[in-house]
């Protein structure tokens, strides 16, 4: 039996690099969502808890988008337009981490489940 990958801390940013942010975790699966921004930013993310992500940087550079219902809070970098992280709707205590915006990350062998967002009411 395997055991689990311990947690590591791995940091991140948007494009240019005005968002600085850190995450830890053991990365037990990625996820992709179908609600209609999700496949529009073709976004594969990682859940992490609050206490597991840290804003190193660039606060005053993101700027928020909320639709439907108003609680999922997506955040983007005003200067660059990338999509670095979001608050979770359902578990908003959690923040769903765009896996393409770590620094030097490779997502491969990391399983991938697929989300139903564009059902939720």
């Amino acid at each position: 039996m395997k055991d689990a990958p311990a947690p590591r801390r791995v940091t991140g940013s948007c494009h240019c690099e005005a968002v600085r942010f850190a995450i830890t975790t053991d990365f037990p699966e990625l996820t992709t969502c179908d609600c209609s921004i999700c496949v529009r930013k073709n976004a594969l993310m990682v859940k992490v808890h609050e206490d597991e992500f840290e804003l190193l940087a660039g606060g005053d550079f993101l700027t928020e988008y909320r639709f439907h219902t108003k609680t999922a809070r997506h955040f983007f970098c005003r200067i660059c337009g990338i999509y670095p992280f979001h608050r979770k709707r359902v578990t908003p205590n959690f923040v769903g981490i765009n896996v393409h915006c770590l620094d030097g990350f490779n997502p491969d062998g990391i399983p991938v489940r697929a989300t139903i967002g564009k059902e939720m009411d």
